[in-house]
């Protein structure tokens, strides 16, 4: 049976500790997806669901990009992947009872998991200035109190349109139209968050901001570099993938701050010997490397490299440029400097460069490990420069693999959600509906956090995502968002967004990936596109959690109609209708769509062209693959500081979270816990289970405080720190982040413990 949703906020106090997991999976994931599942659906319908996921004729899983493979398993999902589903399938719902029963203090007060919980939102919600509770609103009217917000603007700049990744293609292409119909660029989205400098690193080195591997380079490789990442909990999926490569006779490293108990040994789910046996080796060698020292490893590399001259001199006479500049930075590695900014000792970069001569084919798989610091760009730029020396791009077994998180992210990309159009997008998108996007760039995440703290932006509008919490600098962003005549979050269930508002907000209830779309037009289906390219259809099969939610193409075309009216030479309606007509449009817009509608039918989608990976060409500015040499960058500690990375536990998907226990890290009962070296905590007088307030030093001098934090001894390097997110945010300054992309820099925070001599606060 399912459970009814908590009543009150768990304390988080005390949490337990014992020492960390070294093996992912097995029989125990299989009992906490049974677990989880069945509290939100019950039996059956867990089971009737979950069969769905990742199936050619079922839906995409809400969760994570990985991509799936030709021949699915009956049980195509993991544990997270499993949880997501289920909270979106949940039987759990927030009527408008519910608001009338809890006024917006109460629920600003509660925690980002009680609220989750709570299940899902059944009807338009609107909260009047001045007033302290939601109340149901018709659609219609919703959808006039955007437009009046909207018409009142003095510039379509003014106004923010937000994107999750979980957002559909359809849905995504049609949200940038609109946005573009009315006069703005400002289409930040998730991806400023997560992998805008693997986007930008690769568009200017190989000339397309995508990875440039497939599921079968995995199985083809000889060597895999898994760098920055955590699949375990992250992309869970990915362990099947590595344990099939490992299988095939691939070596894998590991090259990660913490020691992760799914890249140690894999007890895969889905076989005998990994629920019975002992599971699978997953790495060969790991190198514990300093936070931020990933591109002072990848030049020493590429010295090494050069050195013996082991390098593929016809791919780089004949497809790349730059190498002489290159080749001089990094025969001038300085290595003691490389040891300091890695934190590793000579002997093991030596074990890895071995690892790399002995391999014809090698992939790089990364994920925030490596996109969140303010070197992130040259840090990717560097991990280029390390496969072009042996030709390891456009080739079987070999490339770059950034590892998207959520599931659409990179759909939403390729569909023009993007603050910084290139202009043949927007050329083509003008063309084929007859008006002329504006040119000039938008607001990304962090610049649309200034833009409405000083009063430059107005209105808020965000198509699913839980932007609040998900941002950096919690103080600052929740003000900017209080400062905003209008917030508007299209949502599925309930999340901290919805309780930190502008003067006026709605909440617009939306169908989720798990549930039947039925149009004017018949029954519709919406496509995604994974971390690797390929595109294919996802078909909702559960009844809607109520009958007043609206799809999001819908959100979309009728929110249009009630800004536009007639003004409009855009068929939103006929959209709304019928999806098939959007993929039509898209397929004369976006390269790589041609018969979109025929290839999307087709089982198991379709794979987008990539230059590089089809045929070694590189549309970057030089026509070649492009070597870069920027200084090799790494963050400076001072004495009695620690460097913090903010990460995901294992009960969580991003701001979602869906308990208070990470099992692989041996923590239960609670989330505000710090993991420190031994000695670290000691220098600083804390031993383990003491409580610290985490205090962030900022270069202007100011300071940001998370108090009463758990310090637990674990094993980090020396100067490294970690804490979960988004409890942490609130210690990344809006202002740190990385150069190029702007993203945060939450993986190299600079902090200190200050030592918490009375009770700590009961944990929200």
């Amino acid at each position: 049976m399912p459970k009814k949703p908590p009543a009150g906020d768990p304390v988080q106090d005390a949490p337990r500790v014992t020492a960390p997991k070294q093996a992912a999976a097995g029989l125990p994931a299989i009992g906490h997806t049974v677990k989880a599942a069945g509290a939100q659906m019950g039996a059956r319908r867990a089971t009737l669901t979950l069969l769905k996921v990742n199936q050619k004729n079922g839906f995409d899983c809400p969760g994570c990009a990985w991509p799936e493979p030709e021949h699915r398993h009956t049980f195509e999902f993991c544990e997270n992947g499993a949880k997501a589903v289920a909270e979106e399938a949940t039987v759990r719902r927030v009527t408008p009872d519910f608001f009338a029963a809890h006024p917006v203090a109460d629920l600003a007060r509660r925690s980002g998991y009680w609220l989750g919980q709570q299940g899902r939102i059944t009807q338009p919600m609107y909260l009047a200035d001045g007033a302290e509770h939601y109340e149901a609103v018709p659609w219609e009217r919703a959808f006039e109190l955007v437009a009046e917000e909207l018409h009142a603007l003095d510039s379509p700049d003014r106004a923010v349109f937000y994107t999750s990744g979980r957002t559909s293609n359809e849905a995504a292409f049609l949200y940038q139209l609109f946005a573009r119909e009315f006069g703005t660029n400002n289409l930040p989205d998730c991806s400023n968050m997560c992998h805008e400098s693997s986007g930008s690193a690769l568009t200017e080195t190989l000339g397309v901001g995508k990875g440039s591997v497939l599921l079968d380079d995995l199985d083809r490789a000889e060597l895999i570099i898994v760098a920055g990442q955590n699949p375990g909990t992250n992309h869970p999926r990915m362990l099947s993938a590595l344990e099939k490569a490992k299988r095939g006779g691939a070596t894998i490293v590991t090259v990660n701050p913490l020691p992760e108990a799914g890249l140690e040994r894999f007890r895969n789910p889905q076989t005998a010997a990994g629920l019975a046996g002992v599971g699978t080796v997953l790495t060969d060698l790991f190198l514990q490397i300093r936070l931020g020292g990933d591109q002072a490893l990848f030049r020493a590399l590429g010295r090494l490299l050069i050195e013996d001259g082991a390098l593929d001199r016809d791919f780089i006479a004949e497809h790349t440029h730059g190498f002489a500049q290159y080749e001089a930075a990094a025969l001038a590695t300085d290595w003691d400097e490389v040891l300091r900014a890695t934190g590793l000792d000579r002997a093991d970069i030596e074990k890895l460069h071995a690892l790399v001569l002995g391999a014809k084919s090698v992939v790089v798989c990364w994920a925030m490990g490596l996109t969140q610091h303010k070197h992130s760009v040259p840090t990717i730029r560097e991990v280029v420069n390390f496969l072009l020396l042996r030709g390891n791009v456009g080739r079987p077994g070999a490339g770059v693999c950034p590892v998207r998180g959520h599931s659409n992210v990179q759909g939403d990309r390729t569909m023009g959600i993007f603050e910084r159009p290139a202009a043949a997008f927007l050329d083509a998108l003008g063309k084929e509906f007859g008006f002329e996007p504006p040119r000039g760039h938008g607001f990304d995440v962090v610049r649309a956090i200034r833009a409405l703290r000083d009063g430059e932006a107005r209105v808020f509008f965000a198509m699913g995502g839980n932007f609040v919490a998900a941002s950096p600098d919690t103080e600052v962003t929740e003000a900017a968002m209080r400062r905003a005549r209008l917030t508007v979050h299209v949502s599925t269930k309930l999340n901290r967004s919805h309780v930190v508002t502008g003067a006026r907000a709605l909440i617009l209830p939306t169908l989720g990936r798990t549930e039947k779309d039925v149009q004017a037009g018949g029954e519709q289906f919406v496509s995604v596109e994974d971390s690797m390219g390929m595109v294919h259809a996802s078909h909702g099969g559960l009844k809607p959690a109520s009958p007043q939610l609206l799809s999001e193409p819908a959100i979309v075309s009728r929110l249009a109609r009630a800004v536009f009216g007639n003004r409009s030479g855009v068929p939103w309606a006929d959209f709304e209708a019928d999806y098939d007509l959007i993929r039509d449009r898209i397929s004369r817009v976006v390269p790589g769509f041609d018969d979109f509608n025929a290839k999307v039918r087709r089982p198991g989608g379709f794979t987008l062209p990539h230059a590089p990976r089809d045929s070694r060409t590189f549309p970057t500015a030089t026509g070649k693959a492009n070597f870069t040499a920027a200084p090799v960058e790494y963050p400076e500690v001072p004495e009695g500081r620690l460097l913090l990375q903010t990460l995901r536990s294992h009960d969580q998907y991003n701001t979602t979270i869906y308990g208070l226990d990470d099992r692989y890290r041996g923590i239960k009962g609670g989330r505000r816990v710090v993991l420190v070296h031994a000695d670290d905590a000691a220098a600083a007088g804390l031993g383990d289970g003491d409580h610290a307030d985490l205090v962030s030093e900022w270069t202007d001098g100011s300071e940001r405080r998370a108090d009463g934090f758990r310090v637990v001894h674990y094993p980090t390097p020396r100067g490294c720190a970690a804490a979960y997110y988004p409890e942490t945010n609130v210690l990344i300054p809006l202002d740190h982040t990385a150069d190029t992309s702007n993203t945060p820099a939450a993986k190299s925070v600079l902090i200190r413990l200050e030592p918490r001599r009375e009770q700590p606060p009961a944990g929200r």
